[in-house]
């Protein structure tokens, strides 16, 4: 693993330890020699983890879409910045350069970009590690709700396993980087559940 696409707020929440996690993220991306890919903002986690990792002497690519440039403020101090036409475009470049996603809290994108990676875990399209940075317990709601999804029969519990957690940055990204790519069907039948 070479570079980590970190999907998390242009806002910072209301809690000051998401900014603190934000800030550690970036330390330890740094400290490992792994580039950050992110979307490009200079505001929220968004802008922290950024700073956080040019500040240590890291590499950051942003990507961000150029109606959101203005809206999100384009962090002009990236390492290089990718001004893409629409989010589509951003997701997939973000996609291709990283070797690992990670999410920290977030909104609605920052599930969606989640999501979308993960789906494409489960239907064998990448084999890179997805990983929820869990601060104050701020995924364990969806952690719930993805174990009922697997108790339902909706999602395999090896899928549900690919979803790796914890709430400190070096333990998630050693666990990420320890992650071997699981291969399986993603259909489940009568007989698989």
């Amino acid at each position: 693993m070479k570079s980590v696409a970190v999907y998390c707020g242009s806002s910072s929440g209301n809690k000051e330890a998401y900014t603190q996690q934000a800030r550690e993220m970036g330390r330890e991306l740094a400290r490992r020699g792994l580039t950050l890919v992110y979307g490009g903002g200079c505001v929220g986690l968004m802008g922290t983890i950024a700073d956080a990792v040019l500040a240590e002497g890291g590499k950051v690519i942003g990507v961000i879409p150029g109606f959101l440039a203005d809206k999100e403020l384009a962090h002009k101090g990236c390492t290089e910045l990718h001004v893409v036409e629409t989010m589509h475009q951003r997701k997939l470049l973000m996609a291709d350069l990283a070797d690992g996603f990670v999410a920290m809290p977030g909104g609605f994108g920052t599930l969606e970009e989640l999501f979308e990676v993960l789906t494409w875990a489960q239907l064998g399209l990448h084999g890179k590690p997805v990983g929820l940075l869990n601060t104050l317990g701020f995924y364990d709601a969806l952690l719930a709700l993805l174990d009922h999804m697997s108790g339902e029969a909706f999602l395999r519990a090896e899928n549900r396993d690919q979803v790796l957690q914890h709430a400190n940055a070096a333990a998630l990204l050693d666990a990420m980087q320890a992650y071997q790519p699981l291969r399986l069907e993603k259909w489940l039948t009568p007989e698989t559940t």
